[in-house]
């Protein structure tokens, strides 16, 4: 087939192009397929992974009905080793500390909320294992290590409950100031329509009402 004089520059300015940047092309091309099929390699693996994650979770959910300890242990244990990353695992740590507590099991409740406050990815869940955590520090009398697991960052919806804590955790060493200071910032950052608001003002009455103004 003959090409005319205008067909044969525009193939020879193609041929030209293709000798320069046809290598390119052909890898960037071969990056980009790659890419999307690793995307889309990897959105399969974390679906099946969220729907293990899931029947776990029920497996614990029930274990935990059932009070079988050691089923809720390997549950647990087998969560956290595989499926980390899931919401599921924080979920798995949170609900076999309640249990633990619930059965007396103090040490084994620790460990789960460390865990979670620890490897958690989701900074809600780590701050409900803090705490909680901080609570049973508080009944065992570790009062410093549960000041110190209250310090640091924390979700700004989380900020009253964490006062409040601080407050009884306060009111346990008999430091009156410092549990007033804490249990009227626990006011301020608690929304008024809010239960909880009512026994923080309970709490900080009955340790004698808002902390002495600072002098001027």
């Amino acid at each position: 087939m003959a090409y005319d004089h205008a067909e044969q520059e525009q193939l020879a300015g193609l041929k030209s192009w293709w000798e320069r940047y046809g290598n390119l092309a052909t890898w960037l091309l071969i990056i980009a397929l790659a890419a999307f099929a690793a995307w889309k390699g990897w959105t399969y693996y974390q679906t099946r992974q969220a729907a293990q994650a899931a029947q776990l979770y029920e497996e614990l959910q029930g274990a935990i009905t059932a009070k079988d300890k050691e089923k809720i242990a390997r549950v647990s244990s087998d969560m956290q080793s595989r499926f980390s990353g899931t919401a599921y695992a924080q979920m798995t740590g949170l609900a076999a500390a309640k249990s633990a507590f619930d059965a007396g099991d103090f040490q084994t409740a620790k460990t789960q909320l460390q865990w979670v406050a620890d490897k958690g990815r989701n900074e809600e869940y780590k701050a409900i294992a803090r705490i909680r955590l901080s609570g049973i520090l508080l009944d065992e009398k570790a009062y410093d290590e549960a000041l110190k697991v209250l310090s640091g960052k924390f979700p700004a919806e989380f900020a009253g409950l964490v006062e409040d804590r601080k407050g009884d955790i306060f009111v346990a060493q008999n430091k009156l100031d410092e549990a007033r200071v804490a249990y009227q910032a626990a006011m301020e950052k608690t929304d008024a329509r809010s239960a909880g608001r009512q026994l923080i003002q309970i709490k900080l009455d009955a340790i004698g009402g808002a902390p002495a103004a600072k002098a001027a």
